[in-house]
């Protein structure tokens, strides 16, 4: 299970990437960064999920590969290509996904430490 969430994690995070830089308008005018609330909202998911189904002390996996990947891919994208733009677009997808995963996480590691006998 931990391994499927790991690769959704990569597939959400590549998808995140190479939309980012979706625009909307006649010429192309108004940035739209959907892919940030997506990520705000599947990747904190990811991590409560593997603290459900997996084991809490294994919650990290999901939001590990997503850092990984999206600093990977998007430094050092396909072809030597920078995939994630500079600008305000790539700190609103950093902080709305990795921050509240990054909550998500903490949370539950505490949870599970507060009870004393959970598996951390």
């Amino acid at each position: 299970m931990l391994v499927l969430l790991a690769f959704d994690a990569v597939v959400l995070a590549l998808l995140e990437l190479f939309f980012l830089p979706l625009r909307l308008g006649p010429l192309g005018e108004v940035p739209l960064p959907i892919t940030a609330v997506v990520g705000a909202v599947t990747t904190p998911w990811l991590v409560l999920t593997a603290a459900k189904l997996v084991r809490p002390g294994l919650s990290f996996v999901p939001l590990l590969v997503w850092v990984l990947v999206v600093f990977g891919v998007g430094l050092f994208g396909p072809g030597g290509d920078v995939v994630l733009v500079q600008d305000w677009r790539a700190l609103l997808l950093l902080g709305a996904s990795a921050l509240p995963a990054a909550l998500v996480l903490g949370g539950g590691l505490g949870r599970a430490a507060a009870k004393g006998g959970a598996r951390v």
